[in-house]
């Protein structure tokens, strides 16, 4: 296993200990996560601080295990699977927890996991006419959108909320109207092999 797929499956581990640290009902273990006011103007919970941790080091393997295999002319079939798994662990399970949660609109995981769906069914149909549908440009801008909104989102917005700037759900906003366009790219650029012949 080469170096970017090494970074690759520690992405995937590494999703899952964010989704499963989320997850856990650490009261019922006695554990409590401090809770702070910053400046009086906002409440935050270091349990979801902690995962935002986590959540920023997986998105920065993101663009490292690409650039590197890339750069080093070592893209892997494998490689290109388990980097597609690994982000839906990571950003989908985050944004369900999220909306759970009541940091964000249950509409937004719904529409970002049906575009996913979607999406990957263009792919699989296209794979099997033996055409590559490349990643636009704009997909690429709907991840770095949603990544950098997620992980402000678990930073409270900070420090951005100071100034009653809601960066946060701003980008999370664009990242799901990059997502439907995208979506529709994808659509009309193998929209000839999806018809019946």
């Amino acid at each position: 296993m080469n170096l970017p797929n090494k970074i690759t499956v520690s992405r995937i581990i590494l999703s899952l200990v964010t989704l499963v640290f989320l997850i856990i009902p650490w009261y019922q273990f006695g554990i409590v996560f401090p809770v702070y006011s910053i400046m009086g103007k906002v409440i935050v919970d270091t349990k979801y601080m902690i995962a935002g941790v986590f959540f920023v080091i997986a998105s920065v393997t993101d663009f490292l295990d690409g650039r590197i295999a890339r750069s080093r002319n070592m893209v892997t079939d494998f490689g290109k699977v388990m980097d597609a798994i690994a982000d839906k662990i990571l950003v989908n399970g985050v944004l369900v927890i999220l909306a759970y949660n009541g940091f964000i609109n249950v509409f937004v995981p719904v529409l970002i996991i049906a575009r996913d769906t979607f999406v990957d069914s263009i792919k699989m149909v296209s794979g099997n006419h033996g055409k590559v549908v490349a990643a636009s440009i704009l997909g690429k801008a709907k991840t770095i959108c949603m990544m950098v909104g997620i992980s402000l989102m678990f930073f409270y917005n900070l420090p951005f909320e100071l100034v009653h700037l809601p960066l946060a759900n701003i980008l999370i906003i664009v990242a799901c109207l990059l997502s439907v366009i995208s979506g529709c790219e994808y659509y009309f650029g193998a929209k000839d092999l999806l018809k019946d012949k």
